[in-house]
This record gives C-alpha cells, structure tokens and sequence, in this order.
C-alpha cells in the first residue's frame, strides 16, 4: 500500500509542479481559460503567476506530507481546468486526456482517508 500512496504523490507532484512551472512562465496559450471567468489582459497574466505560485506549493506539500484538503482542492482545481477546455470551445477529448489530472489527487484522498478508518480495500 505505502509502494501506491507513494506513486500517487509523485504522480500529484508531477502534476502540479509541471503546471506551476507552465503557470510561472506565462504560458500564453491558457489565456482563454481565464477569459472563461472573465480574467483578461495584465490581471490575467498576474493571475496565472499566482496559480502557478499555488500550484507549487500543492506538488511539495503533497509530496511531502499529503493534505486532505489540499488534495480536495487539487482534484477540484485539476477537475474545472480540465473542463475548461471543451468550455473553450476545445474538443470534449481535451478533457478526457486530462482525467489523470484529477483523477489521481482523487484517488491519493480516497486512499488516504480509507485507510485512516482502518477501512480495507
């Protein structure tokens, strides 16, 4: 069991920490992902650096020390980022693609949270 908790962390610090970097550098091409909330021009681009800030600080603490909430929160993130793709008008495959993004942090939490009941799998 420890063998899988472990590659789920890694997998949810890979995750994030290669958005955070993506969101760090300004990746032009999520723009649209903001406009979707109405996020737009400078803000924009101040906003994706906050994410990316974010989004760092979910891939460290997760591998470190996995949190409850932070894992709701980034299967949560993971989940509406994912989906806003086909809401920008991408292809419904661009959602599919990414259910890994979510799915994983999901799956750490359910892990987690089963086995501090003493639940069995």
């Amino acid at each position: 069991m420890q063998t899988a908790l472990w590659i789920l962390r890694i997998s949810v610090f890979g995750t994030f920490f290669g958005h955070g970097m993506g969101a760090l550098m300004g990746n032009e091409h999520w723009l649209p992902y903001l406009g979707l909330v109405g996020i737009q021009g400078p803000i924009a681009l101040k906003t994706m650096f906050a994410i990316g800030v974010l989004d760092m600080l979910v891939a460290f603490s997760t591998l470190v020390k996995p949190s409850r909430y932070v894992l709701i929160y980034a299967f949560t993130w993971a989940f509406c980022t994912a989906l806003a793709r086909p809401l920008a008008a991408e292809p419904w495959l661009e959602f599919v693609e990414r259910v890994a993004n979510w799915a994983t942090p999901l799956a750490l939490y359910v892990l987690l949270y089963w086995k501090s009941r003493g639940d069995r799998i």
